[in-house]
């Protein structure tokens, strides 16, 4: 006969039975919540540090061969989760006279119907010359230092750039670039710089920046904030012509 179990063994495996029944629910709403859940993905994309990764820029860097225009053909920024951008270019330049380098940049909105294109500068310095791969912000506006790091590049092909501002009452801001001398990159050079990102950064969260039909974009005309130009014509007629084959 199989032995019997008494008052106590009864109660004890009653109390086991209640813990089981208590963990492993929760076990399995965290699974299901690790790979379902929008939230569970924010939170482990933007991670608990509010400090910069420890990264190195490229060795022996030329700076000259870095400068002149770039495709960015995906990009990542802590502050976003969807992807807003489009026609997505940047110029870099060097000017001797102050050691300072500059990036206009241009994109649209990849929602915008009018597909107008907006631009913007950003300039940097560079802390220690032996390191010129490694630049600082000269902006007031950022809290804190603005450090970039040009990860690796080619120079002719492709190139991987990080940005990243520690705030004192903000989470950190960073951000990553990927650029390309041409519209787009094989899958296995993408493939390559992805794996060079920081473990700071979720690459399900770079973005490609969509790169066809940039050639027709729509400007403010400076003369009269309401009209538009297209590629330096104002000519209601054509831009209506334009705006109807996008």
């Amino acid at each position: 006969m199989p032995p019997t179990m008494g008052r106590n063994g009864s109660l004890l495996l009653f109390a086991v039975l209640l813990i089981i029944l208590d963990v492993f629910p929760s076990v399995n709403a965290n699974l299901w919540t690790r790979h379902n859940s929008n939230a569970y993905q924010t939170r482990r994309r933007s991670g608990p540090s509010n400090r910069c990764p420890k990264v190195g820029a490229i060795k022996n860097f030329d700076l000259e061969r870095m400068m002149g225009c770039w495709h960015v053909v995906q990009y990542y920024a802590s502050t976003e989760e969807l992807p807003e951008y489009a026609c997505m270019r940047s110029h870099f330049s060097f000017s001797k006279d102050d050691q300072h380098i500059t990036m206009n940049f241009s994109y649209i909105f990849a929602e915008d119907p009018l597909r107008e294109k907006l631009v913007g500068n950003i300039t940097w310095m560079i802390p220690k010359f032996e390191e010129p791969g490694h630049w600082q912000h000269t902006e007031d506006i950022y809290e804190g230092i603005y450090n970039t790091y040009v990860l690796d590049t080619d120079y002719d092909n492709w190139g991987l750039v990080m940005h990243c501002a520690e705030k004192k009452k903000q989470p950190r801001y960073l951000s990553a670039l990927l650029l390309a001398r041409k519209p787009a990159l094989a899958d296995n050079e993408i493939s390559f710089l992805r794996g060079k990102l920081p473990q700071d950064i979720d690459a399900s969260f770079m973005f490609d920046i969509g790169q066809e039909s940039c050639d027709n974009l729509m400007e403010s005309s400076r003369d009269d904030p309401l009209a538009y130009v297209v590629n330096g014509r104002q000519n209601a007629k054509e831009i209506f012509k334009i705006v109807n084959k996008l």
